[in-house]
């Protein structure tokens, strides 16, 4: 198979926004709590997120499962799409699902520590805020694209 070098900057730049997203979530968790306070509440936040996201989870994997297998019928007992058609819906459904879970779990985390942040400076605040934020947007398109590669060199 030859694969155009150029392919070969699509993962690398996967990788660097994982890595980015990663530096940037290990930032915010150096950043204070704040208050005793603050710290309960951010603690009460993030279970109830959790809880929140394990519910939503168990509902969106029972429809997933049914798609999953809709599309396996048509890929394989009605042969009117591609067979790969399954397997790219499970990995992409994957990723998407950890990508929510890696921004919930940071979004939770950032919470009191921006406002903490805040209290000393806009500054500040604003840094940890848009710094928490994009792990989000960076572990999305970081994943997005390693699942694309990978079905690029399997297609």
């Amino acid at each position: 198979m030859n694969i155009p070098l150029i392919f070969w900057i699509v993962p690398a730049a996967a990788v660097i926004a994982l890595a980015v997203a990663w530096a940037f979530y290990r930032s915010m968790k150096c950043e204070d709590e704040g208050t005793p306070r603050m710290r309960e509440i951010a603690e009460h936040v993030r279970k109830g997120a959790m809880a929140y996201l394990r519910q939503q989870y168990k509902v969106v994997l029972i429809v997933f499962i049914i798609l999953a297998l809709f599309f396996a019928y048509l890929a394989y007992g009605a042969g009117v799409q591609n067979p790969w058609v399954p397997f790219a819906f499970l990995t992409g459904g994957f990723f998407s699902g950890l990508a929510g879970y890696f921004g919930m779990k940071t979004a939770t985390y950032a919470s009191a520590r921006t406002a903490n942040a805040a209290r000393q400076s806009l500054d500040r605040g604003l840094k940890v805020a848009f710094r928490s934020g994009a792990v989000m947007g960076l572990v999305v398109v970081g994943l997005g694209l390693l699942d694309i590669s990978f079905w690029y060199v399997i297609l």
